[in-house]
């Protein structure tokens, strides 16, 4: 222990105890050289050249180790970078020891000089020096002892991030985990060694390896893989009985940095759901942002306040955040402001229906960016209330494009679902028409008016996750409306980034729609979250089919019956083809209609009007269908 307080404590005398080291292992590599050179009797001519060269061969090395910083590693840690620096430095002196003893050949002194020496000198000095070096590190994962509990882990990916995560977890003193094998896809990696670990097959095979070796626990070490197949790996090991599944962030969160066990964490739905990487044009985003005015509507939801952390990121002058609601409000505004010091953030508490105050917001902060997020969005419950859609969803909308529009804003971007594509809900049906007020809207004036549609986000304040993942807490049962029911799923960050993304594209008169993926299944989704939690479905946790809810659709489309897509510069986003558009009398006299329905909660008439302005709307309501 006073040893190894002495090495911390001083750096000075840290070096000269690893040079000191050296100097006699160097000259002891030197004197072995001749003791094999000469089978273990040193003829007394040659001991004397070892004398006289044994400040050469030992000294020049020093000097080199101690120019190029040789002892600057921690000791524990000694990996391939440090054995490297020595074999390169060892080899360049010896080099140059033979090319000047060799060179000098004709003096007196040099005469006779046995040349063997020079190699077995170089490759003793390299095993006596590399080993001491590492000796320590041999050491302590030969004897080590961990505090806590390992647990004999499958390693899936043999790839660089594999290899990095298993030296860590050699390495690391109280590890909670004990690699035991590898699995990898590559044929041509089958067999071969890792760290002393095996690579036991592919995929295929995890049920046999985790029988044979008793795996308790798997760690996917695959940071590129996209979450299908991962959602593959984890179908197999969940039927070898292994729940105590870990995965390695995506390549987007971990870079290029080395990776390790710190890396790990327990697996979760967005894992299985949304794996691949969004790539968005940085500096195309930065251009739109940087140095403006930025106004957000419902900045206290899940969309609204992650667009305000991601556009504090492209430090605009001004980011305002308007919400109806008072603690989601200041708890977003506080976030920002500590997490952006440099950056002004103003709090804005208003309805949008207000028009006078939201007018009053206009000429105080004077927006040059817009980014509509504020809107009712719970199908079942908006069924329930239709009027809420029409004040909120289309005339809350309306208000803020047309004050856009006379404040000259250079861009409004409305946040839309994919709901409105052939809806059968009052929520899509008034994103819709909502949509269809902002289009009508473009190239009135300068302002560019666009909307974004994308499907469920993971995660989101009342979106089905959490209501299971509550479900599941109070022990169940968990509820699912139908066994085919499907939806598409992004998650909040991937969302926002490609909004602004789209936001920055546009050009005016745009809807635009995210590549979401494929559908995923919602009784899968129930059946994971129920694993992910510790338990089986079904067994542990019973999950119940509860009947399609009004509004609801078995599955969600991107794409009315009538519109085409077009791609843009972006391979995730695209741009929705419409056909004949509605004259702005027409609409205008519509919504009206809808407003003064609303008042009066007239639910026939309004649905009724929605029909007419959006003729695929297919109501799914128990009073639409009686009346046939």
């Amino acid at each position: 222990m006073m040893f190894k307080q002495f090495l911390k404590r001083s750096p000075l005398k840290r070096t000269f105890f690893f040079l000191g080291s050296d100097a006699i292992l160097l000259a002891l590599a030197f004197y072995l050289s001749f003791y094999i050179r000469f089978e273990g009797e040193i003829p007394e001519i040659h001991l004397m050249q070892f004398f006289v060269y044994l400040p050469a061969f030992a000294g020049l090395k020093i000097i080199a180790f101690y120019l190029f910083q040789i002892h600057r590693f921690t000791w524990s840690y000694v990996g391939l970078y440090e054995l490297l620096k020595i074999f390169k430095i060892l080899t360049i002196c010896s080099l140059i020891l033979s090319s000047l003893i060799l060179f000098l050949a004709y003096e007196e002194s040099f005469k006779g000089f046995p040349r063997s020496v020079f190699l077995i000198d170089y490759t003793l000095s390299l095993i006596l020096v590399g080993g001491f070096m590492i000796s320590k590190r041999v050491y302590l994962h030969g004897t080590k002892i961990s505090l806590t509990e390992q647990k004999r882990t499958l390693i899936i990916g043999a790839g660089n991030a594999g290899e990095q995560i298993v030296r860590d977890m050699k390495r690391t003193k109280d590890s909670p985990y004990l690699p035991v094998a590898f699995v990898d896809d590559d044929p041509s990696k089958e067999k071969v060694l890792i760290h002393g670990i095996k690579v036991m097959g592919d995929r295929k095979d995890i049920p046999e390896i985790i029988k044979n070796l008793e795996i308790e626990m798997a760690v996917i070490a695959m940071p590129s893989i996209p979450s299908k197949e991962i959602r593959d790996i984890v179908s197999y090991l969940h039927k070898a009985g292994v729940s105590e599944i870990r995965i390695i962030p995506g390549t987007k969160e971990i870079m290029s940095r080395n990776i390790s066990i710190l890396d790990i964490k327990k697996i979760d739905l967005k894992d299985l759901l949304s794996r691949e990487p969004i790539q968005i044009e940085y500096s195309q985003v930065r251009k739109s942002l940087e140095g403006k005015r930025v106004l957000i509507t419902g900045a206290g939801g899940s969309i609204g306040s992650e667009l305000g952390r991601q556009i504090a990121q492209f430090k605009p002058s001004l980011l305002a955040l308007l919400d109806f609601d008072e603690t989601e409000l200041f708890y977003i505004t506080q976030e920002l402001k500590e997490d952006h010091p440099g950056l002004e953030v103003l709090s804005v508490l208003g309805d949008i229906l207000n028009g006078e105050k939201m007018a009053a917001v206009y000429r105080e902060i004077a927006p040059q960016v817009v980014f509509h997020a504020a809107a009712y969005k719970h199908v079942p419950m908006i069924e329930d209330f239709p009027e809420e859609a029409i004040r909120i969803n289309i005339l809350g909308t309306k208000i803020l494009a047309e004050l856009s529009q006379k404040s000259g804003v250079e861009k409004f971007v409305f946040v839309s679902t994919d709901k409105a594509v052939n809806p059968t809900s009052v929520m899509g049906v008034s994103k819709r028409v909502a949509e269809m007020v902002i289009m009508d809207m473009n190239h009135r004036e300068k302002t560019q008016f666009m909307a974004v549609r994308f499907g469920n986000v993971l995660g989101s304040r009342g979106s089905v996750i959490p209501i299971f993942q509550e479900q599941i807490r109070r022990g169940g049962p968990v509820t699912v409306t139908h066994p085919e029911m499907k939806r598409y799923f992004i998650t909040i960050p991937e969302a926002v980034l490609l909004v602004l993304q789209a936001g920055s594209m546009g050009e005016g008169g745009e809807v635009f729609v995210l590549d979401m993926g494929e559908q995923v299944n919602i009784y899968d989704v129930a059946c994971e979250l129920i694993r992910l939690s510790g338990f089986e479905p079904e067994k542990d946790i019973p999950i119940v089919f509860t009947g399609i809810r009004p509004g609801e659709k078995l599955f969600e489309e991107v794409l009315n019956a009538e519109e085409g897509v077009e791609g843009t510069a972006h391979p995730k986003i695209f741009k929705a083809k419409f056909g004949k558009s509605l004259t702005e009398g027409y609409l205008n006299e519509r919504i009206e209609r809808l407003e003064g329905f609303a008042k009066i909660q007239d639910t026939r008439s309004i649905v009724q009007t929605f029909h007419e302005l959006i003729p695929y709307y297919q109501p799914n309501r128990n009073e639409v269908d009686e009346e046939g």
